[in-house]
C-alpha cells in the first residue's frame, strides 16, 4: 500500500513540474502586458486615442451640444495631451 502511496506522489510531481508554466499563468496571470516604455507610451496613446473616438462619435450629426459638460472637459483635457 506504500508502495502504491510513493508512486501516486512522484505521478503528481511529475504532472505538476511538466505543467508549471500552465499553473502560473492560471493562478498568477501576467497583469502588466507591456515591457518597454515604448511599449506602454503606444498602449497608452491607443487608450487615449480610443476615448477620444467614442467621444467625438457621441457628439454624432448635432455637435458639441450632443456632450455633457463632464464630456466636454474630457475632450478638452485630452486634446491638450
Amino acid at each position: 500500500m506504500s508502495g502504491v502511496l510513493i508512486l501516486g506522489i512522484i505521478v503528481v510531481a511529475v504532472l505538476v513540474f511538466v505543467n508549471r508554466v500552465r499553473i502560473k499563468n492560471r493562478f498568477f496571470p501576467d497583469r502588466h502586458g507591456n515591457y518597454t516604455i515604448d511599449d506602454q507610451f503606444n498602449s497608452d496613446k491607443r487608450e487615449i486615442e480610443k476615448e477620444i473616438d467614442r467621444l467625438l462619435s457621441k457628439m454624432g450629426k448635432n455637435g458639441i451640444s450632443d456632450l455633457s459638460p463632464k464630456d466636454r472637459k474630457r475632450l478638452d483635457e485630452l486634446s491638450k495631451m
